[in-house]
């Protein structure tokens, strides 16, 4: 039996193989390089994080843990939508996201590999929207209502990513938002 992963450890070097998958995206994310930015030893790295794969699951879900903090913490379905859009339309968080949709390509493509980023991708989002709506909003609406918001955001956010036309998915992204119901 191997040493146990000393927990403080890991979470410090999760924090800054976030940063650094941020910064230089998922097509560099391998054990050298992430080890030399990190000052540690590719080993190192396998005893806390396991596979690569796990390592970059990690990861999302450390960034998923971002977002779902700030959008859980509303009081309505329309103030974690806006919440939502503010955070991932922020021009200092597009490096984040073009690293979630890059890896959110690679799973679709390898679903095997990256099974509890699919089983996760969409379902921490939709629980923390439905939870939004209060406990008296209907299961049925409340998921439905979710599942607009979270396909209407990505797709709003791609096409920023893509298009950079920010002046454009602005304005569709406010008409979205002000169409939502400011009690759901």
């Amino acid at each position: 039996m191997g040493r146990p992963v000393n927990h403080q450890r890991r979470a410090e070097l999760l924090d800054q193989a976030v940063e650094y998958a941020i910064e230089h995206g998922f097509a560099d994310l391998s054990w050298r390089p992430v080890a030399a930015a990190l000052g540690v030893s590719t080993t190192t790295l396998v005893h806390h994080f396991g596979t690569k794969e796990q390592m970059l699951e990690t990861i999302l879900g450390r960034l998923r843990e971002r977002t779902n903090a700030q959008v859980g913490a509303q009081p309505s379905l329309a103030a974690a939508a806006r919440t939502a859009w503010v955070r991932t339309s922020d021009p200092r968080q597009w490096a984040e996201f073009r690293l979630f949709f890059a890896v959110y390509g690679r799973a679709l493509q390898e679903p095997r590999l990256f099974a509890e980023f699919l089983d996760r991708v969409v379902t921490d989002w939709m629980n923390a929207l439905v939870d939004a709506q209060g406990p008296d909003a209907d299961p049925a609406s409340a998921r439905r209502r979710a599942t607009l918001v979270i396909a209407t955001i990505r797709g709003l956010l791609l096409d920023l990513l893509a298009t950079g036309d920010r002046e454009r998915v602005q304005d569709a992204a406010e008409a979205f938002l002000a169409a939502l119901p400011p009690d759901a």
